[in-house]
C-alpha cells in the first residue's frame, strides 16, 4: 500500500514551514534526549492486518513494512508529532542563499545494530541507490543534482532548482531510510535489515510474525521495551479478542463497526483516534477503453454516494472529500464538484456511447475496507448500467497487477501524506512511479512540477489548488474519503501516542507490568 496518517487543528500547521528552512538559514537541534536506558522491559505484542511484502525500505511500498520499519530505521530528518521536520540523523542543516544548496550535519557516533559506525557515506549510498536504481522513492530526488560526502559527518545536497519540500523528501517516512551497504548487497536487507534505529530485526517467521529486540547501539534515549513483536492478525474481530485477552498489547486493526463503543467504554482497552492525511480513492485505468473517455471517468464519479461508501467501510471514522488533502491541512483545496447523481451518471455515459459496460474492481484482503466499499460501489453502479465484477486478491498479487496494468479499476489508499506534492506528483504526473492509471495531462504536469519549486507559500497554495481541480474535473482518481487514524492498547502501555502521519513508534513506549 503506498504509505497513510491524522486532529483538524494537528493538522493546520502551516505545511509550508515543514519543508525547511529559508535562503541563507540554518537549524541546528539535538534531538538526542536522555539516553539513560531505564524502563519497564518486556515485549510489546502489536497486532498489524497483515504481512509486509519484504522489509526494504527502498523496495517496499506496503504499509505493513513500514509499520515495522519506522522502528529499525533513522531518516536524515523527521517528521515530529505535529509533522514539522525535525532533527534525526542530521542535528543541523544549512541553506545556500540561493537555495541550491543545503548542508546538513550528522550526529556524530551513530552505529548500524550490527555496529557499524554510520557516516555521510551511508547516507550518499543511500540516496544515489534510490536514484540510479530508479526505485520507489526516486521522484523525490527529481531536483537533486548530486549528493557528497566531504567528511564523515557533512552532507551536502546540490540542487538544479529551489526545491521548498526538500526536507520532507528526505525524511517524511522510512522509504528513504539510511541502509547498510553491506546488508544491500547480502541480500539480507529483505528479511533482516540492519538500520540504526530503535530496534533491531532479531526474527522473522514467514504468515507469522516479525520480533525486533532492543538496538543497545541506539544513539538517541535507549528503548524501555526489551523488544516488539509483530503478529500478522487479518480478522479485526480476532485482534480485539487478542487484545482484550492480554495475548497483544496494541493493535491498528479494530472492528471499525465497534469503535464508537470501545471509545465510549473500552474496559482495560483504550482506544483513540485522529484525523489523517491518508486519502482512499477509486483508480480507473485509462490505457484501457472506455476509460480513456473523460465522461464515462466522471460518470462513475458522479454514480458514486461517498457517505454510504465512507460508512460501509469506516462507520463514522472518516470524512467525505473529493480533493485527497484533507480539511485539517493548510493545504486543503476546497472543491467537490460531484454529488450522487445517476441521472448525470447515465447522461455521461450515453455521450460517451457506452452501455452494458462491465468493469473488473481489483481489491485486496489485506485492507478489509477496500472489499466492504467495493461492495458498495458495484450495487451504486448497478444503477447506472455498469456490472461489477469484484476481483478480491491477496496483497502481493495485488501489486503485481496493478504493476502490469491488468485491471479496469482498483481501490486503494495512499498513507502518511505531508507535503502537498506528496499527495499528487507520483500518482499524478505523466509517467511517474505511481501512475499505474496512465493519466496524462499537459497542464496537470506543468502545475506539479512548478509547485515541486516555488518557493511563496501563497503562490504554491494556488498552484496546488490548480492541479487539484483539473485532476479532480479529469476523474484521473476518483476520491473517496480521509479515514481516521484508530489505534488500540493495553492500560499496561505507557508513553504511546496516536500519530495522525500513521508512524507506529514504539521508542518510547514501555510495560508496566
Amino acid at each position: 500500500m503506498t504509505r497513510s496518517r491524522m486532529v483538524g487543528a494537528v493538522l493546520a500547521i502551516a505545511l509550508a514551514g515543514a519543508a525547511g528552512c529559508g535562503a541563507g538559514d540554518s537549524v541546528d537541534v539535538d534531538g538526542a534526549g536522555d539516553t539513560g536506558g531505564k524502563g519497564s522491559g518486556g515485549t510489546l505484542n502489536a497486532a498489524i492486518g497483515g504481512e509486509p511484502d519484504q522489509l526494504d525500505p527502498h523496495r517496499t511500498s506496503a504499509y505493513y513494512s513500514f509499520q515495522v520499519l519506522e522502528n529499525v530505521y533513522d531518516t536524515l530528518v523527521e517528521p515530529g508529532p505535529d509533522l514539522r521536520m525535525g532533527p534525526s540523523l542530521a542535528t543541523k542543516w544549512t541553506t545556500s542563499a540561493d537555495q541550491l544548496t543545503w548542508t546538513f550535519t550528522l550526529r556524530e557516533g551513530v552505529r548500524f545494530s550490527d555496529g557499524s559506525p554510520l557516516t555521510s557515506e551511508d547516507v550518499v549510498y543511500s540516496y544515489e541507490r534510490i536514484i540510479s536504481e530508479k526505485l520507489n522513492q526516486a521522484y523525490r530526488f527529481e531536483t537533486v543534482k548530486s549528493v557528497t560526502a566531504p567528511d564523515p559527518t557533512t552532507v551536502v545536497v546540490a540542487l538544479t532548482k529551489p526545491t521548498p519540500n526538500l526536507l520532507a523528501s528526505l525524511g517524511g517516512f522510512k522509504g528513504v531510510a539510511i541502509v547498510d551497504k553491506a546488508n544491500v548487497e547480502s541480500g539480507a536487507i529483505k528479511t533482516k535489515p540492519v538500520g540504526s534505529g530503535p530496534f533491531a530485526v532479531a526474527g522473522y517467521t514467514s504468515g507469522d510474525s516479525i520480533q525486533l529486540t532492543r538496538n543497545d547501539n541506539y544513539w538517541g534515549a535507549k528503548p524501555k521495551l526489551d523488544g516488539v513483536r509483530f503478529t500478522f492478525v487479518k480478522d479485526p474481530t480476532v485482534a480485539l479478542q487478542n487484545l482484550r485477552g492480554g495475548e497483544v498489547q496494541w493493535t491498528d486493526n479494530l472492528p471499525p463497526q465497534q469503535v464508537a463503543a470501545l471509545k465510549e467504554n473500552g474496559g482495560d482497552v483504550t482506544v483513540e483516534s485522529r484525523s489523517s492525511t491518508d486519502y482512499w480513492y477509486l483508480a480507473l485505468n485509462e490505457g484501457r477503453k472506455p476509460y480513456d473517455d473523460v465522461n464515462v471517468r466522471r460518470a462513475i464519479a458522479f454514480a458514486l454516494d461517498r457517505d454510504a461508501i465512507a460508512k460501509a467501510a469506516k462507520f463514522g471514522q472518516a470524512t467525505v472529500n473529493q480533493t485527497a488533502i484533507p480539511k485539517g491541512s493548510s493545504w486543503h483545496f476546497e472543491y467537490a464538484p460531484y454529488r450522487h447523481d445517476p441521472a448525470q451518471a447515465r447522461q455521461l455515459l450515453g455521450q460517451a456511447g457506452v452501455s452494458g459496460l462491465r468493469l473488473d474492481l481489483m481489491v485486496t484482503t489485506e485492507y478489509p475496507e477496500t472489499v466492504s466499499a467495493a461492495q458498495v460501489i458495484a450495487a451504486q453502479l448497478k444503477d447506472v448500467g455498469i456490472t461489477v465484477k469484484i476481483r478480491t486478491l491477496d496483497f502481493a498479487q495485488w501489486l503485481d497487477e496493478q504493476g502490469r496494468g491488468a485491471f479496469d479499476a482498483f481501490l486503494l489508499g495512499w498513507l502518511g501524506n505531508i507535503d502537498p506534492d506528496e499527495f499528487y506528483y507520483a500518482q499524478h504526473r505523466t509517467g511517474a512511479t505511481f501512475n499505474f492509471h496512465k493519466y496524462s495531462n499537459p497542464t496537470v504536469d506543468r502545475l506539479l512540477d512548478a509547485g515541486r519549486t516555488e518557493t511563496d507559500p501563497a503562490a504554491r497554495k494556488r498552484t496546488y489548488d490548480q492541479a487539484a481541480k483539473q485532476i479532480v474535473d479529469d476523474a484521473s482518481y476518483v476520491y473517496l474519503y480521509n479515514p481516521d487514524v484508530v489505534q488500540g492498547w493495553s492500560k499496561q502501555v505507557t508513553g504511546y501516542q496516536v500519530r495522525s502521519d500513521r508512524a507506529i513508534r514504539f521508542r518510547d513506549v514501555g510495560l508496566d507490568r
